[in-house]
């Protein structure tokens, strides 16, 4: 025994002093690079720089790969042999611009973001995983100038915000296709499996030249992984504190000329809470689960070919706290409960010709089965799309020729789609025609002319036209100057939550004509690098949107009415905005964004602000990394002004605007093992609900059904000893999340 100790003891030894030292320093452009790292990946060994850029550390004999990587920078590797006791190995890093990243949303053609006359901004996976959600719909918190709108206190339906502007104003695509609209706009924006997206791109302003009805207030393009550049394997799995349980999983298969994709995702939440002690959910519990499926295909030439599906199962419920399903649609026990099931196919095919055509479809179908207490709502959607582009360049000029047609069928048993004899489902075709020139005069100077031409058959010809001009003044510093119009048809059942809960009676004033906007908006892009490897990506924006025959819900003719006509005026839509992308050190990275805006209507004279559009908005993500111990540290949040909330009448004793408030994220995350990453942390650190500043949320939520309310003659409430606020059960006072503190836990597995 112990001539073994000692012949181990001998080996370890000799082992220690076989080993060579790797050293030296990294600069750029002469100068050190404090907290780089430097390591070999095949052993998971490296070292940090100091303050002067040097860095050391011991290896055994051998040929290996030595990486040098730094934010914001271009990563180097070397080939070395080590065969001497010291070695010396250098490295020059050049400066990568996080402008350089491939964009589409913006002109509908792959291009360099920072060539693109369209500003767009773009959101990776690496930013969706700081604070982890379980749909796209809750991860866009983050992002300045968007935010995620709750529309109800019971089944926290919700919609997109950009720039103050209401959720029906937003387009979303999915790989370049109008797949959410009209009812999916509510029910429709969870359910994509975070761990297939590659990317998700926002455009801020009109794009109705390029992308027709609904691109009034901006787009969002959430761009799925190309099957071939996915992970073999990837499996998310997190729970929280309240029962909250998200699982995705994705994985790839080679069969034959094809590579597939496969994701899925399920979520579930069947843990009643009442931490406001109004007898409601303060949350809709969730039963959820979506597949996904999307296949490449191997062509000659290179040529494009895609095919993608994706199934959508939900089952929603929110209401009094002893609801069950044996109270659905009845009159005795309040309860919201949506069954939504929803088929997708979205494709495209290059066609084999010398010239790039390239025709692209999709189609939704969308059943919705849902019931607001005793009232029902059966919809049913039907949406078709088919666009064929033509990519052609002509010397300085880049041309896209498009025709695009759409065919929606929509049937529910509102009055939407009834007539005098019965129902009469909506039915609606409509064939585009775009063009759009993008004309380079030089590497500084671009200019992009475009329009549309769409032909309603409720409306007839609507034409749009857009510009857009870019002014690069250096690599690092770039204008853009944007305007254009827009339009939208308005689909009011489909669209705004409030037409079908509560108590308030919806009025429709005359013929919906469809609503026009003119916009203009300014954006400068800045980089500055600064000593020791310091980068700040700086961006500052400024727009202006004038409505004509806008449609807003009017709750304040009437508090027992929401009353939808056509403006007799004018909406105004205006802002600035700021975001910075700050790469102290490889340690330490931040985001930071402020919007201040203000959205208005005008009519006989009076200027009103509008409804849920708040002042100001601040974002921030904040990532501290700890290389020792493999560590990753986000603090994320956001902040919001006050904004104007839907009262009931003059007595009413809630607030008229909300207060301003915080939602604030903490999350660690250590990935020191191979291919798992196992993460937690807390979510809404300040444990803020709206509840704490407000008397109640939901108006006369002991009185569901209004069976104790006394209406006079004229059809209003009469203020009594049991209803001193004349007020009727109303849940559409909302504007944040209820959900107070809460840790969750999570783990990922990767298999590249």
């Amino acid at each position: 025994m112990k001539h073994l100790l000692l012949s181990t003891i001998l080996f370890s030894a000799a082992s220690a002093l076989a080993q060579s030292e790797i050293s030296g320093k990294v600069t750029s452009d002469g100068q050190p690079l404090l907290f780089a790292n430097v390591y070999v990946e095949s052993l998971q060994n490296g070292a940090i720089t100091d303050e002067d850029g040097h860095y050391s550390f011991l290896v055994s004999e051998g040929k290996y790969e030595v990486s040098a990587s730094f934010a914001g920078y271009s990563k180097v590797t070397k080939t070395v042999e080590v065969k001497k006791p010291k070695i010396t190995l250098n490295f020059e890093l050049v400066p990568d611009s996080t402008l350089d990243e491939i964009v589409i949303s913006g002109t509908m053609k792959p291009v360099l973001r920072k060539e693109s006359p369209v500003p767009v901004e773009v959101y990776t996976p690496t930013f969706l995983k700081k604070n982890p959600t379980p749909s796209v719909f809750d991860a866009l918190q983050t992002v300045n100038g968007v935010r995620p709108q709750l529309n109800c206190n019971v089944c926290n339906t919700g919609d997109i915000h950009i720039n103050g502007l209401e959720g029906p104003y937003t387009l979303v695509l999915i790989d370049g296709m109008p797949i959410v609209s009209g009812l999916s706009t509510v029910y429709g924006l969870s359910g994509i499996p975070n761990s297939l997206i590659d990317q998700v791109e926002i455009v801020k302003g009109p794009a109705s030249s390029l992308y027709g009805s609904e691109a009034v207030g901006g787009l969002i393009n959430v761009i799925t992984k190309l099957p071939e550049h996915a992970p073999k394997l990837s499996v998310d799995i997190f729970g929280t504190t309240w029962g909250e349980v998200n699982m995705d999983l994705g994985f790839k298969q080679q069969l034959g000329s094809a590579t597939a994709l496969f994701g899925a995702n399920y979520y579930n939440y069947s843990n009643p809470k009442d931490e406001n002690n109004d007898n409601f959910t303060d949350v809709t519990l969730q039963d959820r689960i979506s597949v996904f499926n999307k296949w490449n295909f191997k062509r000659k030439e290179n040529r494009m070919a895609s095919l993608a599906g994706r199934f959508y199962y939900e089952d929603r419920w929110g209401g009094e706290m002893q609801w069950n399903p044996s109270y659905r649609g009845g009159d005795e026990v309040y309860g919201e409960s949506i069954y939504t099931a929803r088929y997708e196919l979205l494709g495209s095919y290059q066609l084999p010709v010398s010239e790039k055509l390239l025709f692209s479809f999709s189609y939704t179908d969308h059943d919705q089965n849902s019931v607001y207490g005793d009232t029902q709502y059966m919809a049913k959607q039907r949406i078709g799309f088919g666009q064929l582009t033509w990519d052609k360049k002509l010397g300085n000029h880049d041309l896209l020729f498009g025709a695009a047609g759409r065919y929606n069928f929509y049937d529910d048993n509102t009055p939407a789609t009834a007539n005098d004899t019965g129902n009469e489902p909506e039915e609606v075709a409509i064939p585009s025609l775009f063009v759009q020139d993008e004309y380079k005069f030089n590497e500084a100077h671009t200019l992009l002319l475009g329009a549309r031409y769409d032909y309603d058959s409720r409306h007839g010809s609507i034409f749009t036209p857009r510009l857009a001009y870019r002014w690069k003044f250096s690599d690092d510093d770039i204008l853009r100057i944007n305007a254009g119009t827009g339009f939208r048809v308005v689909n009011l059942f489909t669209e705004d939550h409030a037409a079908l809960t509560g108590a308030r009676e919806v009025v429709i004033e005359g013929d919906l004509d469809p609503e026009q906007s003119y916009n203009v908006n300014l954006n400068y892009l800045k980089k500055i690098y600064l000593n020791a490897g310091h980068i700040l990506n700086f961006e500052a924006f400024g727009w202006y949107t004038y409505f004509t025959n806008a449609i807003l819900p009017d709750y304040d003719t009437d508090p027992n009415k929401i009353i939808y006509s056509n403006l007799d005026g004018h909406a105004v839509s205006k802002g600035l905005g700021l975001n910075l992308d700050a790469h102290f050190t490889n340690r330490l990275k931040a985001m930071i964004g402020f919007t201040y805006q203000d959205v208005s209507s005008t009519e006989n004279g009076q200027t009103t602000e509008q409804m849920l559009a708040e002042k100001y908005s601040g974002t921030w993500t904040v990532t501290y990394r700890i290389f020792k111990y493999d560590l990753a540290i986000d603090y994320t949040g956001n902040l919001y002004g006050p904004m104007r909330l839907p009262l009931l009448g003059d007595l009413d004793p809630r607030p008229e605007y909300s207060p301003v408030w915080s939602i604030q994220n903490i999350q660690l995350t250590y990935d020191g093992l191979k291919n798992f990453e196992i993460y937690g942390g807390v979510k809404n650190l300040l444990d803020w609900t709206p509840a704490k500043s407000a008397p109640f949320l939901i108006a006369r939520a002991n009185d569901p059904f209004d069976k104790d309310v006394v209406f006079d003659e004229g059809g209003n409430v009469v203020p009594t000893p049991n209803n001193p606020y004349a007020l009727t059960f109303d849940p559409n006072y909302v504007y944040a999340p209820n959900q107070g503190i809460r840790g969750f836990l999570g783990v990922r597995f990767t298999i590249r």
